[in-house]
């Protein structure tokens, strides 16, 4: 593996060796960029969502408000009473000014209405993002989603969570969400490649190359080519091996994390302090990171093996 941190390290080690490299973990964490078709997904709608909630754009448009304002100056100016017009433009700049800054409505209102949106605007990106999954995996992420909504729900009902608090400890869970989602399509799609290879004729070509190149005058050109077609076949098969290796500790996170979820689904109703959820949930997003890490170096393997074919 190429990075600092070996392959073969524990979750926990790795999170420690990160946290060794301050420059390294500051590098990795890029202003987000403008939210777009191409790079929508349920994490990006995640982050644009946490970063710009656009209050004075719903407290414009929403139909209550464009109703009684449209509707102030239409009959304003049927009957042409110009002070009636500018009462109510008067209204609506001080709807403007105040409106959007009100705790109370971003408690009741504002806030519920981004967390629509939101959801509704991640599940489609989930949603385009499954359609590379088999449906046995999709009904996985289906069912997560679900316990998802279920620790929300009793972790509202706890009252040991504040407002602020419970949206800060749950919006790790969209991460988590978001990183099963990334695992399981990376898992897929190795799976995928590894199935259109066949181990024992890589193992049957490589037999013969070696014996071929043990065989063969070491002046000649023919024994050289084999020579050369034996050490990539052999350096095929041990990436094959460490993608199966990382296929291994992948799917043993998504269980985790599924076990996880369910976990806290019991807890939750008599947890006496977010920090309980906090130190579970934590210690998930640290495996899940450690898992990235091996998958980038997984990516960085096939891509010399692609272009080997």
């Amino acid at each position: 593996m190429s990075s600092s941190v070996p392959p073969d390290r524990t979750p926990k080690q790795q999170t420690t060796a990160r946290q060794q490299s301050p420059a390294r973990t500051q590098a990795a964490k890029p202003a987000t960029a403008p939210l777009t078709r191409e790079s929508a997904s349920p994490a990006t709608v995640t982050r644009a969502f946490a970063e710009r909630h656009p209050y004075l754009r719903m407290a414009l448009a929403n139909p209550y408000n464009l109703s009684m304002l449209l509707g102030s100056i239409a009959v304003a100016t049927i009957i042409q009473e110009p002070v009636l017009a500018v009462a109510a433009l008067s209204v609506e700049a001080l709807w403007l000014v105040f409106g959007p800054e009100s705790k109370l409505l971003r408690r009741f209102l504002w806030d519920p209405a981004l967390e629509r949106s939101r959801r509704e605007l991640e599940g489609k990106a989930r949603a385009a993002l499954l359609a590379a999954l088999n449906p046995a995996e999709r009904q996985r992420v289906d069912a997560l989603v679900a316990r998802q909504e279920t620790i929300r729900s009793l972790a509202a009902q706890n009252p040991s969570f504040t407002g602020d608090l419970l949206r800060n400890e749950l919006s790790k869970t969209n991460r988590l969400v978001d990183a099963f989602v990334e695992m399981a399509l990376n898992c897929a799609r190795y799976e995928h490649y590894l199935a259109s290879i066949d181990p024992s004729e890589l193992k049957r070509d490589r037999d013969d190359y070696s014996d071929a190149a043990r065989g063969g005058d070491p002046d000649d050109q023919r024994t050289q080519i084999a020579q050369k077609n034996m050490e990539i076949v052999e350096k095929r098969l041990e990436r094959m091996g460490e993608i199966r290796r990382y296929l291994s500790v992948a799917t043993g996170q998504l269980d985790l994390i599924e076990n996880s979820f369910q976990l806290i689904a019991d807890q939750i109703v008599t947890m006496q302090s977010p920090k309980e959820l906090s130190g579970q949930l934590d210690e998930l997003l640290d495996g899940v990171e450690a898992i990235r890490e091996t998958a980038l170096d997984t990516e960085r393997i096939l891509g010399p093996i692609d272009k080997e074919l």
